[in-house]
């Protein structure tokens, strides 16, 4: 692999501008693509086959036009000590109804106080209007919400509470807010601080951008033949700019390495791909195998964002392996400082601040190791309390968050999270209305409407109001007891759907497909580790390493975002459960990126130790020569990550928190302490392969295949003398 990528690298140089041309052609034509075939990304999860989702599809069938289109609701408190229904309020009621049914995209507007369908509470001071939008979840222009929430404010004269709530009122996630452009300088000024360069450091992140650019632009344009979630487009973005910047780190400063050592530029740039850049590609395929891996779980919705953010990585790798080269070709010695540009040196500097590091690791390993695992263990320990949901609270503060509290105030605490019962079959009718006081007698039930059936009796919904909230474990227990109690019935089938019946069946599959995603994600890395640095204990510590840093990253976003600790410092509007996606999203996306660091640092290691070291030895030379790229390139992603956590919305501020802990957790703390005591610890027996094994292909990551020619050529030289 090492002499093919240096084959790819030199001749990327060579064509450069070629190269150069190609890939801003690339840009430019997803970049209209995005523009002229985009359609709207969805912000619902639901799981095909499911019992929720198939009572949705068959609500639709059963009673289509009832069900209209994408929904706001707009609550109406009035002032202090006055009722709703008294006749000026109910006028004022009525008119703001009426300028409801008027904005932009409604296609009807509910009157609350409507005799045949009220929807005012018992005490008569809160009531709501349900505002119908011609357009699907997710297309509801700024422009009608906007025009939405003015006629909200304009409402409120007079001591008028007014606030809206719903899914058509929900603005899709962003990218590109001030503090993540804040992280992304951040960025800038560690590499500049790397290279001593900040034309270096502006080259770098150009080319990070025209990969995760594409990959973005490109997953933009499939949102017009698909429905992608809305969070697919950001993950992907966040991905590819840490990956991106952090792959064209590692090359450009093994090409920067080989230029101290004196070799041409042609001939650096060939070498920095053939070396690095096969530490890229293996990275990188270990980011796409965990990512890619996340099909297996069978959720569609899962399986597009790993597929999505997977396509991204490629197209990063890409990007590292030919147009960082072609770059590089234009820069020649320029980017080392003037100083170095005539110097040569044998061996790349030795920083004092890592050789004292790695020395006090493995002269202390027993108690580097045991500090490392009892560490990481004990910021592990909130995991065991930890609760997920797929009904997120709004953020506080918010319209959508009043005009919840108001509900919750005015109808209950489950109001917001209504469970439905669908009855299907022939006595479908009469058979709901038997079953409503059954369901009545449920722990956990405020309310049971009265059936509502179909045009032709053949199926009947029942509404059920729990008395918990959308996200409690209480409203979960409910979904399961209601089809407890319902499996039994005669006369039709039931069918219990809503938000927080399909948040129950989205948790109960992710659980019942980690152990198998685990199994072939670790089992696949595994195999690729046990080739790259043929051996079997190195990949187990490395593996065993990435379990820590999954407990103590999803411990800390725990403590944070369910316990409340320290959430000021991430500008968390409130704690509740954390979203269901998290915990197999994070092994997906830390595994890989975990993988990275163990490649990119015990592949130096291993490239020390095949060239004669003793193994102590080698761990010391390899830990120099890398670990100042990998803290570079950890600190980088750290701030990528963290830049999406203070204005991050909904999930992805939890998300990104957890990566943000995870990427320090596993670069500073396993890679960096657990990694090389555990080395030092096994000795010659970390780098021994069974005999059995040895027939496996060598891959060369380390680049000994360019090695050996160069030498032949020097004793050749040397013969001739």
């Amino acid at each position: 692999m090492a002499r093919l990528l240096y084959r790819l690298g030199f001749g990327a140089y060579r064509r450069r501008l070629v190269v150069v041309l190609l890939w801003l052609l690339v840009l430019g034509g997803t970049a209209v693509g995005a523009v002229t075939l985009s359609g709207a990304t969805a912000n619902s999860f639901s799981i095909p086959g499911q019992e929720s989702t198939t009572a949705l599809d068959k609500i639709d069938e059963q009673f289509g036009a009832q069900g209209g289109g994408t929904t706001a609701r707009v609550v109406v408190k009035a002032p202090e000590g006055q009722k709703l229904t008294t006749p000026e309020n109910a006028q004022k009621v009525g008119a703001l109804v009426q300028q409801l049914g008027t904005l932009p995209g409604v296609t009807s507007a509910s009157n609350p106080l409507n005799p045949q369908a009220p929807t005012v509470n018992p005490d008569q001071d809160t009531a709501y209007s349900t505002v119908t939008y011609d357009a699907k979840p997710g297309e509801v222009t700024g422009e009608q919400r906007t025009a939405l929430t003015d006629a909200a404010a304009d409402a409120r004269a007079g001591g008028w509470t007014v606030e809206v709530t719903g899914e058509a009122i929900q603005a899709p996630p962003h990218v590109g807010g001030i503090v993540e452009v804040i992280g992304v300088v951040v960025a800038l000024v560690i590499l500049a601080l790397t290279y001593g360069s900040l034309v270096m450091a502006g080259m770098n992140l150009l080319t990070a951008a025209v990969g995760v650019g594409i990959g973005t632009l490109g997953i933009t344009i499939a949102t017009g033949f698909m429905d992608l979630q809305s969070t697919t487009p950001i993950l992907a973005a966040m991905l590819g700019l840490a990956v991106g910047i952090d792959y064209a780190l590692f090359i450009i400063n093994r090409y920067r390495q080989e230029l101290r050592r004196g070799r041409d530029v042609g001939d650096a740039i060939g070498t920095a791909v053939g070396t690095a850049g096969s530490a890229v590609v293996t990275a990188g395929l270990t980011v796409v195998i965990a990512l890619a891996g996340l099909a297996v779980v069978g959720i569609p919705f899962l399986t597009q964002m790993g597929v999505a953010a997977a396509l991204t990585i490629v197209v990063a790798v890409l990007v590292a392996v030919t147009l960082v080269p072609a770059v590089l070709g234009y820069l020649g010695k320029r980017a080392l400082p003037r100083g170095q540009r005539d110097a040569v040196e044998a061996e790349p500097r030795d920083r004092g601040v890592y050789r004292g590091w790695v020395g006090g690791v493995t002269r202390n390993r027993v108690a580097a190791l045991l500090l490392a695992v009892v560490g990481l263990g004990a910021i592990a320990v909130p995991v065991t309390s930890m609760e997920t949901t797929l009904v997120m609270a709004p953020p506080a503060g918010t319209t959508q968050e009043r005009a919840d509290r108001l509900l919750a105030e005015g109808f209950g605490e489950g109001f917001s999270g209504p469970l439905v019962v669908l009855f299907e079959g022939d006595d479908a009718a009469q058979t709901a209305a038997g079953a409503v006081a059954g369901i009545q007698d449920v722990d956990d039930v405020a309310l049971v409407t009265p059936p509502v059936p179909n045009a032709d009796g053949t199926a009947a919904m029942v509404t059920v109001i729990p008395e918990s909230g959308p996200a409690s474990p209480a409203t979960e227990r409910l979904v399961g007891d209601l089809r407890d109690r319902l499996a039994d019935v005669t006369g039709a089938t039931a069918y219990v759907t809503g938000a927080t019946a399909v948040s129950v069946d989205v948790a109960v599959a992710l659980d019942e497909a980690m152990p198998i995603y685990l199994a072939l994600v670790v089992g696949l890395a595994l195999v690729l580790l046990v080739l790259v640095f043929r051996s079997i204990l190195v990949p187990l510590v490395g593996v065993l390493g990435f379990l820590l840093t999954i407990g103590a990253s999803l411990g800390a976003t725990v403590a944070v975002f369910q316990w409340g600790w320290l959430a000021d410092a991430v500008n968390l509007d409130g704690t509740g459960p954390l979203l269901s996606l998290t915990p197999i999203l994070m092994v997906g996306i830390l595994f890989g990126l975990a993988m990275d660091y163990q490649i990119f640092l015990v592949s130096r290691m291993h490239e020390a130790h095949s060239h004669g070291r003793a193994p102590r030895e080698a761990i010391g030379t390899g830990f120099r020569q890398a670990a100042p790229v990998v803290v570079a390139a950890a600190l980088i992603m750290f701030s990528v990550f963290a830049g999406f956590v203070p204005s991050g919305e909904g999930p992805i501020k939890s998300i990104a928190f957890a990566l943000a802990i995870g990427i320090l957790v596993d670069a500073f703390v396993v890679r960096m302490v657990l990694v090389p005591a555990a080395l030092a610890l096994l000795g010659k027996a970390a780098w021994w392969l069974p005999g059995w094994l040895r027939w496996l292909p060598v891959l060369d990551v380390e680049g000994a295949g360019l090695e050996k020619p160069r030498e032949e050529e020097k004793v050749l030289a040397d013969a001739r003398r």
